[in-house]
């Protein structure tokens, strides 16, 4: 028997995982500068990119917004959130804009930094409190998942475990007592 059919045997018993693996490495890993948005318009990508990147603004590192939240939220809430809680995603994205609008008298995009930084900062301390008085079986409130999908997509980003975190590409041994200088940046889990 040669290599090749070998490997033909070996695909039909692990029941086309490798034909299936090459057919995603071909097309599934290929990045392209245009990337198709699945759930929500440009418009919304933009718009989740601003409030991620007033969560986590840019300083000494780059904030969320070079991480590009909004596309990674876009993928996440399509591919992730059951039906209800995509529903629950978009109505607070319409909500969010009709309560900054109320609160600043202009929507979110138009709204300064100081002004978006106030805004998410009341909003997050009203969805604590909506958090620490729900049931278990209701809904969590929109601006918890925006900001759960904030960090998330920051920080697995390579921006976010690159520049945010420590990272080391190939790790070595384990070593649970690293010497911790204050001001030193957390790993990131690679």
């Amino acid at each position: 028997m040669n290599r090749r059919e070998a490997i033909s045997q070996v695909s039909w018993i692990l029941g086309g995982t490798i034909i299936g693996s090459s057919i995603f490495l071909e097309y599934g890993c290929k990045s392209s500068p245009e990337q198709k948005l699945l759930f929500f318009d440009q418009k919304t990508i933009d718009l989740l990119n601003e409030i991620g990147e007033t969560i986590l603004p840019q300083t000494s590192t780059p904030g969320a917004k070079e991480a590009k939240v909004g596309q990674f939220m876009d993928i996440m809430v399509k591919d992730c959130y059951t039906k209800e809680h995509q529903e629950i995603f978009l109505e607070g994205i319409k909500s969010l804009d009709r309560e900054c609008k109320t609160k600043t008298g202009k929507v979110f995009m138009d709204s300064s930094a100081q002004e978006r930084t106030s805004f998410l900062t009341a909003l997050d301390t009203q969805q604590k409190a909506y958090m620490d008085t729900k049931k278990a079986e209701e809904p969590p409130h929109y601006f918890r998942m925006m900001k759960e999908l904030t960090l998330l997509g920051f920080f697995t980003s390579e921006i976010g475990s690159t520049k945010a975190l420590r990272y080391v590409e190939t790790p070595g041994s384990f070593d649970g007592d690293v010497p911790y200088k204050k001001g030193d940046r957390a790993w990131a889990n690679a």
